[in-house]
C-alpha cells in the first residue's frame, strides 16, 4: 500500500512496510515518536519536486478543489501501477480512480498515518530541512491567498470608503465653521448675511474687508459680482452693527482662513474620489454618480459584498430603519434609500420616483457585479442602461395631446354599451305597469280597512303613456296623496250641502227627490275610483233615509 502526501516542496509517495499495523490505528502515535521507529513503518518510495512557485500554486489550487494536477497524474502513473493508494481527501481519491484507474483508500487509519508522517516529515525525506520547509510553506500560503482573493492594487475599495467618510465629515465641519463666521461677524455687519448667501464668498468677503468701514474703498470684483458689490457698499455705510476692535477682526479672519482651506481640500478630495470611482466601479459611477456610488459601497462594506446583494436590497439600502419600522407596524415600506439622491430619480416626476428607483436599483445591481467580477474596465454598460432609463422616464412623463385624449375617451366610450330605442320603450312599458299595479294595491288595502262590501274596485283601462323623467315621477308620487285628500274634502262639503237641500224639498212634498237620490247612488257605485269617498257617501245616504222615516212617522201622528 502507498500513501500520497502533499508538501510545499512537492508530492511524496510512502510505502507502508507493515500493513498489519493499519488495523491498530490508535497506537500509530507510538510508532512515530522517533525517526527510527517511523522508518520501520513507512519508507519513501518517490518524490516529485515543484520546479517553481507557479507550479506549486496551480497544484495547490487544484488540490483545494479536489482535482489532480497534470504533474501529479504523471507521477502517479509512473509509480502506482497495481498498488492501492491512500489519500487524505475522499473526493480527490474518487477523481484519481476515475481518471487513472487506481484504487484509493480514505479511512481513519490513513488519516492517523498522515499525522505521523507530518510529524517526522523532515527525517523521512532526505534533503528537506526545517529551515527550507518553513519559508516554502509561507510563500505558498501567500501566493495562494493572493490568487484566491484576486488581489489587485487598483481594486482596493477601502480607499473609497475612507474618502467618502472623510468627505461627509468635511461637509459637516465646513457648515459648522461657516455658520460660526456668519454669527460672529454678524454683530459687526449683520446686513452682509442677507446680501451674500454663499458661505465661501462670505468668508472671502469678510477676510478681504475686515472692518465694514473699509468696504467703500475696496474692490470686490474677484470675489463678488458687480450688483452684489454695489449693494454691499451701500449697506456698509448705513449698517446697524456694533463696532469691533482689531483683535476680534484678526480672530475672525483666521476662522475665515480655516473655512477657505477646508473648502479647498474638500475639492481636492472630491476629485480624488471621482478618479477612484471611475477606476474601480465605472459602470456604477455612470449610472448613479460618484457620491451615491461611493456611499453604496461604504454602506455595503465593500464592492464584493455589495455585488452579492439583489436589486431590491440595493433599492432600500440606507433606509433600513424605516423598512423595519414599516414591517413592524404593517405600513407601506420605503421605496428608496441612498439611491434617492441619484440624478435619474431626482429628475423623475413624483408619481414615477418609485418605479424609476426600482428600475435603477436593478440596473445598478448588474453594474456592481460587472465592476466587481469582470476583467474589462469600461463604462459602456452603465452608459447604455442610463440612456435606456432616461428614455423610459421621459416617455412616462410626457402627457398626451388633446387629440390623443379625445381618442382615448372615445375608445373608452365604445366599450360602454348604450341602451337602444327598443330597450327604452321596454323600460317605459315596465314603469307604466308597475305604477298601475301600485295603484291597484292601494285601492284594495283601503277597501279592506273600511270593510266595504259593496265597493267594487273598477280597473281603469291602461293607457299608453309617454316615458317620464325621474324628476317628474318623484313629483307625481309625492303629490298624489295631497291631491286625494283635497278631493275628499271637496266631496264632503258638496254632499253636506246637497243633504240640506234634499231635506227642505222633502218637507214640501217634492217627489222628484227620490229619483235624484237613486241616480246618485247608481253613479257612486259605477264610476267612483276612491273607496273612502264611496264609503262616506254610502253612510250619509243611510243617515238621510233614517231621517226621512222619522219625519214620515211624525207627519202621520199629526194627521
Amino acid at each position: 500500500m502507498l500513501v500520497l502526501f502533499e508538501t510545499p516542496a512537492g508530492f511524496a509517495l510512502f510505502k507502508v512496510l507493515d500493513e498489519g499495523k493499519l488495523s491498530r490505528a490508535e497506537d500509530f502515535w507510538k510508532d512515530f515518536e522517533s525517526s527510527e521507529s517511523a522508518r520501520q513503518v513507512v519508507k519513501l518510495k518517490a518524490f516529485s519536486k515543484f520546479e517553481n512557485t507557479a507550479e506549486a500554486l496551480t497544484a495547490a489550487t487544484l488540490l483545494i478543489d479536489s482535482k489532480p494536477s497534470k504533474g501529479l497524474r504523471k507521477f502517479l502513473r509512473a509509480h502506482c501501477e497495481g498498488e492501492t493508494l491512500g489519500v487524505g481527501d475522499s473526493k480527490l481519491g474518487n477523481a484519481i480512480k476515475e481518471k487513472l484507474k487506481i484504487d484509493c483508500v480514505h479511512n481513519n487509519a490513513v488519516m492517523e498515518l498522515m499525522r505521523g508522517l507530518r510529524s517526522q516529515l523532515t527525517e523521512l525525506i532526505s534533503g528537506l530541512g526545517v529551515q527550507d520547509l518553513a519559508p516554502m510553506s509561507l510563500g505558498l500560503s501567500h501566493s495562494l491567498s493572493r490568487y484566491k482573493l484576486k488581489f489587485s492594487p487598483d481594486k482596493v475599495d477601502t480607499m473609497i470608503i475612507q474618502a467618502i467618510g472623510l468627505l461627509d465629515e468635511l461637509d459637516k465641519e465646513l457648515n459648522t465653521y461657516a455658520m460660526r463666521v456668519r454669527e460672529w461677524y454678524g454683530w459687526h455687519f449683520p446686513e452682509l448675511a442677507k446680501i451674500v448667501q454663499d458661505n465661501i464668498q462670505y468668508a472671502k468677503a469678510v477676510k478681504l474687508m475686515g472692518n465694514r468701514a473699509n468696504a467703500v474703498n475696496l474692490d470686490f470684483s474677484e470675489v463678488l459680482p458687480e450688483e452684489v458689490e454695489a449693494e454691499l457698499k451701500e449697506a456698509a455705510v448705513i449698517s446697524m452693527g456694533t463696532e469691533v476692535n482689531d483683535l476680534d477682526l484678526a480672530n475672525i479672519r483666521e476662522l475665515c482662513d480655516q473655512v477657505l482651506s477646508l473648502s479647498e481640500y474638500r475639492g481636492q478630495l472630491y476629485d480624488y474620489l471621482r478618479s477612484r470611482m471611475n477606476t474601480i466601479a465605472p459602470n456604477l459611477t455612470a449610472l448613479v454618480g460618484e457620491l451615491v456610488g461611493a456611499r453604496l459601497i461604504a454602506h455595503g462594506g465593500s464592492l464584493l459584498n455589495l455585488a452579492k446583494q439583489p436589486g431590491s436590497t440595493v433599492q432600500v439600502l440606507g433606509a433600513e430603519k424605516a423598512l423595519f419600522r414599516a414591517l413592524k407596524t404593517k405600513h407601506a415600506t420605503p421605496k428608496y434609500g441612498l439611491i434617492f439622491h441619484a440624478s435619474l430619480v431626482g429628475q423623475a416626476a413624483p408619481k414615477l420616483k418609485g418605479k424609476i428607483s426600482r428600475s435603477l436599483a436593478a440596473k445598478a445591481a448588474l453594474a456592481i457585479r460587472y465592476d466587481a467580477l469582470a476583467d474589462n474596465q469600461d463604462n459602456s454598460m452603465g452608459l447604455e442602461n442610463r440612456a435606456r432609463l432616461r428614455r423610459t422616464g421621459e416617455s412616462n412623463t410626457q402627457k398626451p395631446v388633446n387629440g390623443q385624449e379625445e381618442e382615448t375617451h372615445t375608445k373608452k366610450r365604445k366599450h360602454e354599451v348604450e341602451p337602444g330605442p327598443a330597450e327604452e320603450v321596454a323600460e317605459g312599458a315596465q314603469d307604466d305597469n308597475e305604477a298601475s299595479e301600485k295603484k291597484k294595491k292601494k285601492k284594495k288595502k283601503k277597501a279592506e280597512a273600511n270593510n266595504i262590501e259593496d265597493a267594487e274596485v273598477v280597473e281603469e283601462p291602461e293607457k299608453k303613456k309617454k316615458r317620464k323623467t325621474v324628476v317628474e315621477d318623484i313629483n307625481e308620487d309625492g303629490g298624489a296623496e295631497l291631491a286625494e285628500e283635497q278631493k275628499k274634502k271637496k266631496k264632503k262639503k258638496k254632499s253636506e250641502a246637497e243633504l240640506e237641500n234634499d231635506d227642505q224639498k222633502f218637507q214640501n212634498g217634492d217627489e222628484e227627490l227620490r229619483i235624484k237620490k237613486k241616480k246618485k247612488g247608481r253613479k257612486h257605485s259605477e264610476g267612483d275610483d276612491y273607496a273612502n269617498e264611496e264609503a262616506e257617501e254610502h253612510g250619509e245616504t243611510e243617515k238621510s233615509s233614517k231621517k226621512k222615516d222619522k219625519k214620515k212617522k211624525k207627519e202621520k201622528q199629526r194627521e
